[in-house]
């Protein structure tokens, strides 16, 4: 399977006086404010590292799903939050905080399936960072 996604940023202005939107194809992004203190401090709108947890903590919860459904066993819940550390001008580390109810499986083989769905997910496999993972299983 291959299939190409399009989101589109536009800036106007300098870096810390300036504006921005962002847009994705299927709008659910549909000119979105971006701005420095929507990135740097408190504001209305949206951040890069932002989305970058939300499409790492969906990739990966996706991919949880895939391969739990795969060894037969069907996720009554998956709840993933990804944190994104910005440090220095670089993004340092991403922790990702799993929870999940899943019946037919103890904790360590869920913990052996988180783990490998973020090593195969592929917006883990793109990013160039630390990436930590926190896995529990729910009653």
């Amino acid at each position: 399977m291959k299939f190409t996604r399009t989101a589109n940023a536009n800036w106007k202005g300098t870096g810390m006086d300036g504006k921005g939107t962002i847009s994705t194809q299927s709008t659910t992004l549909d000119q979105t404010q971006l701005s420095f203190k929507t990135r740097f401090a408190e504001g209305v709108g949206t951040n890069p590292e932002e989305l970058i947890a939300a499409a790492h903590s969906g990739c990966f919860t996706m991919q949880l799903s895939f391969l739990l459904s795969e060894a037969g066993l069907v996720p009554e819940n998956l709840d993933t939050k990804a944190n994104v550390t910005f440090e220095n001008g670089t993004i340092t580390l991403i922790h990702l905080e799993l929870t999940g109810s899943v019946a037919g499986i103890d904790e360590e083989e869920f913990k052996a399936f988180a783990q490998k769905a973020k090593e195969i997910c592929p917006v883990s496999k793109l990013l160039n960072t630390e990436i930590t993972l926190s896995a529990s299983l729910s009653a």
